[in-house]
C-alpha cells in the first residue's frame, strides 16, 4: 500500500513536533517489538486540550501518526480525546498497511496514558 499525500506531508512538515514546556500531562510509550517510541505532551485547562506536542523515534508511520494525533487534539475536550480511536488516526493520515498500524496504536496508547495522568491528580 503506497503512502498517501497527506502521510507524506506529515513526514515533510510534522505538526506540533517537539517539547511543550508548560505541559501538565506527559506520556511516553514504546512498542516492545520494533522499538518505536512516541512521547506526547499536553497542556490541559478546564477539560480542554489547549496544546499538544509529540516526539517520535522509529519508523515513518510513527512520526506521521504522532503528527496527526497532536494536530487532532488541539482544541478538543478531554472527553473527545478519550474517544479517539486508532482508526481515526489512520484515517487522518490517509491510511496505513496492516503491518504498520502499530504506529497508530502507539499514538493512542500514549494519549490514553497522558489523559490518565491528568485524571489521577
Amino acid at each position: 500500500m503506497p503512502y498517501s499525500d497527506i502521510f507524506k506531508d506529515h513526514l515533510a512538515n510534522p505538526r506540533n513536533a517537539g517539547e511543550l514546556p508548560d505541559a501538565n500531562a506527559i506520556a511516553e510509550e514504546t512498542n516492545p517489538v520494533c522499538g518505536d517510541r512516541l512521547r506526547l505532551s499536553l497542556r490541559i485547562k478546564d477539560e480542554r486540550i489547549e496544546a499538544g506536542r509529540f516526539l517520535a523515534y522509529g519508523c515513518a508511520p510513527t512520526l506521521a501518526c504522532g503528527s496527526a494525533l497532536a494536530e487532532m487534539l488541539e482544541g478538543s475536550t478531554v472527553e473527545e480525546a478519550r474517544a479517539l480511536t486508532r482508526q481515526e488516526v489512520i484515517d487522518a493520515i490517509g491510511g496505513l498497511s496492516s503491518r504498520k498500524q502499530h504506529a497508530a496504536a502507539l499514538a493512542i496508547e500514549a494519549l490514553r496514558k497522558a489523559l490518565d495522568e491528568v485524571a489521577d491528580r
